[in-house]
């Protein structure tokens, strides 16, 4: 005897949906994005957004993986692929400067952008840990480069990678506030002045 199937089958493509959800959180922030906001972004109906998707901050947290295995990948990429730490952080800084003002998404970083204005403790919590996470992914970087000599013996590793860190996100507010891609390539080169030699 044949099982009857429960529900309908979904209508609607599930990765397009979630890719339209991350822009509408990336344009106006977690706080200010609204469950009708998402819904009319991704062509479905409230229902079937929570059926598919869980609440909105359960949504979110799924586009927030996908952000960071697609435009935010910039400085895994970067330290996978550049032999030394300066050479990743000065690629991490340019491809930011890129990638924060290209056309076709949002300006600036969805994890720093979202934060803003953030009353929901869990979210802003996740995505304060997310962004201290990769501070602490370049200050490992810097000690380890302090301990081959690649970087001075006095290398302050966790100032620096703060500093790293403040310019990355500075980027991404001075892109949201128009700044072009030349005048962030030329913060992300100012940045690296700072940066110690051997």
């Amino acid at each position: 005897m044949a099982t009857k199937q429960r529900g309908r089958p979904r209508s609607f493509d599930r990765e397009t949906a979630l890719e339209q959800a991350l822009s509408t959180f990336w344009e106006h922030g977690y706080e200010a994005t609204s469950v009708t906001d998402l819904t009319r972004a991704m062509g479905i109906g409230a229902p079937s957004m929570y059926a598919a998707f869980g609440d909105k901050q359960s949504l979110f947290e799924e586009v927030v993986v996908l952000y960071g295995r697609t435009h935010g990948s910039i400085s895994e990429r970067a330290f996978a692929q550049e032999p030394t730490v300066r050479g990743g952080v000065a690629r991490m800084l340019r491809e930011a400067a890129d990638k924060y003002t290209e056309d076709g998404h949002p300006r600036g970083c969805l994890v720093i952008y979202a934060a803003t204005n953030c009353a929901t403790p869990e979210v802003e919590a996740a995505l304060r840990d997310r962004r201290n996470a990769n501070i602490s992914s370049i200050e490992s970087r810097i000690r380890a480069a302090t301990a081959t000599g690649e970087l001075p013996p006095h290398t302050d590793a966790p100032a620096l990678a703060r500093y790293t860190g403040a310019v990355l996100q500075g980027m991404s507010q001075q892109s949201r506030d128009g700044a072009s891609r030349q005048e962030l390539e030329a913060v992300a080169e100012l940045a690296m002045r700072v940066w110690p030699e051997v």
